[in-house]
């Protein structure tokens, strides 16, 4: 048997361990970190590009179930406290997705456009928005399942959104016949 030769084509993806059990110190950490000193609000960056980053390698929505600080919070302490409805029908359409994510982009970039490129200003308006979309999904959390932001998110749309223009079939093109007319 040769040691080199290649696995089989039928051989399982490798599994991604997940930090979901506690990755949710990692935002509690941001907010803390950031009330103490604003410039740690620039970190807030890193959490809103790592899905997109994961999404870009060919890795779908793994930042969601693997790693995200938020909804791993959302997922450990919201479980109790949650009254367990389901979102309604609305809330799950792309149509309210997309509206969400745009909403939430041009909010970003206003935002970062009114500091006028202040380091210190940016770095406020990046915590604002990510503990503004915090207490917003610790709400959704208690008035319907813990992670029903993670249903909505803004990011992880983008991610899926991202992977779905990754895995479409890429259009065939046909030779042209170069014909010359005698």
């Amino acid at each position: 048997m040769n040691i080199n030769a290649k696995q089989p084509l039928n051989t399982p993806k490798k599994k991604h361990k997940s930090h979901q059990s506690w990755s949710w110190i990692i935002i509690i950490s941001f907010f803390i970190l950031s009330v103490y000193n604003v410039y740690f609000g620039l970190f807030g960056i890193v959490c809103m590009t790592m899905p997109i980053y994961h999404a870009l390698r060919g890795r779908g929505k793994i930042h969601c179930s693997a790693y995200c600080p938020r909804g791993s919070f959302l997922g450990k302490f919201l479980e109790k406290l949650s009254m367990q409805n389901n979102l309604p029908k609305f809330m799950k359409t792309k149509k309210f997705k997309n509206a969400l994510l745009t909403l939430m982009v041009v909010m970003l970039s206003l935002s970062i456009i009114h500091s006028g490129g202040q380091i210190d200003k940016i770095a406020f308006a990046l915590f604002r928005f990510m503990f503004a979309s915090f207490v917003v999904g610790v709400l959704m959390g208690v008035f319907f399942k813990p992670r029903s932001w993670c249903q909505v998110c803004p990011m992880g749309h983008a991610t899926g959104l991202i992977t779905d223009i990754k895995k479409a079939p890429k259009p065939v093109s046909t030779p042209v016949k170069n014909d010359k007319i005698a």
